[in-house]
């Protein structure tokens, strides 16, 4: 329950599937949320959804006392509201939380609006996956009372957050965030404004190096992927992780990087992935990527 932290209210802006994820284990973990997007349609199948998703954990939680799951799915629904107006949101929010589309001039003005309108005290987070934090900040005037919580999907069972600062974060901002985050009942780690943080900056390069490997010849990729399984004991291999993280998006985080850092031969474009999703052949999630999926 939130009782540690200085924070009370928080505002999540956006309700897609990293958003109202992020809704729900703070509404889960007694604190007051606000979900914002567009429109109340979009709204009200975000709530839904998350009503669903607290029913499955109500009834694992409690699989032997439906009173005591009845009561947890009507506290937790009781913690969330949600408000299409995302000024109106953010004017007794102690934290806002930013979920929206990795567009960093979209990012710059909904930032500078809730700048306006936000109390001086609030701290502002951005859940970008690979964006920079610093740059994001910059759009406001309270560059100490900003950082990023970048959460992972799905947020409800990934345990870990990553917590970051940026030069002008204040100590004091980040204890708040690290103490909010263990509040959610997360694991949080702590790292500077680099490109992808710590598990990005790892995992992408990884990823592309795979690809690389697939492009030059050196292996077939369920040869590859069956190695990383077997030799280095991960879950799954590079080729079907790209999968099921999205071509399009590994993509979108290279392209930004190498925009960036050109000179970085980690951040090198692959022809191999730029051409399958130049046919749509995004991974899991359109069917293909570099293994066919049955589609939902």
């Amino acid at each position: 329950m939130a009782s540690s932290s200085a924070i009370r209210k928080v505002t999540v802006i956006g309700s897609g599937l990293m958003g109202s994820g992020i809704a729900q284990v703070c509404a889960q973990s007694g604190f007051k949320v606000v979900m914002v997007d567009q429109t109340r349609e979009i709204l009200a199948k975000a709530k839904g959804g998350i009503e669903s998703s607290i029913s499955r954990v109500a009834k694992k939680k409690f699989k032997d006392n439906p009173a005591s799951s009845t009561q947890f799915i009507e506290k937790t629904m009781s913690n969330l509201s949600t408000n299409v107006d995302s000024a109106g949101a953010v004017k007794d929010a102690d934290l806002v939380i930013e979920a929206i589309v990795e567009n960093m001039d979209v990012k710059h003005k909904l930032f500078r609006e809730l700048d306006k309108a936000a109390p001086s005290r609030t701290i502002f987070a951005s859940n970008t996956s690979s964006l920079s934090i610093t740059e994001i900040a910059s759009s406001t005037k309270r560059l100490d009372r900003f950082g990023g919580l970048h959460f992972f999907n799905p947020v409800p069972m990934m345990q870990l957050v990553e917590v970051i600062h940026t030069p002008q974060t204040s100590e004091e901002t980040m204890k708040t965030l690290m103490q909010f985050s263990k509040d959610l009942g997360k694991v949080a780690v702590k790292c500077t404004d680099t490109p992808g943080f710590i598990v990005n900056r790892l995992l992408v390069p990884f990823m592309m190096e795979a690809v690389r490997m697939l492009e030059r010849g050196d292996a077939s990729l369920e040869d590859i992927d069956q190695a990383m399984k077997l030799g280095a004991g991960h879950p799954m291999g590079p080729f079907t992780l790209l999968d099921f993280v999205g071509l399009d998006t590994s993509k979108f985080i290279v392209d930004g990087w190498h925009q960036k850092f050109p000179d970085n031969p980690l951040f090198k474009p692959s022809p191999l992935l730029n051409k399958l999703v130049g046919e749509g052949k995004l991974g899991a999630k359109s069917g293909e990527g570099f293994f066919k999926h049955g589609k939902k």
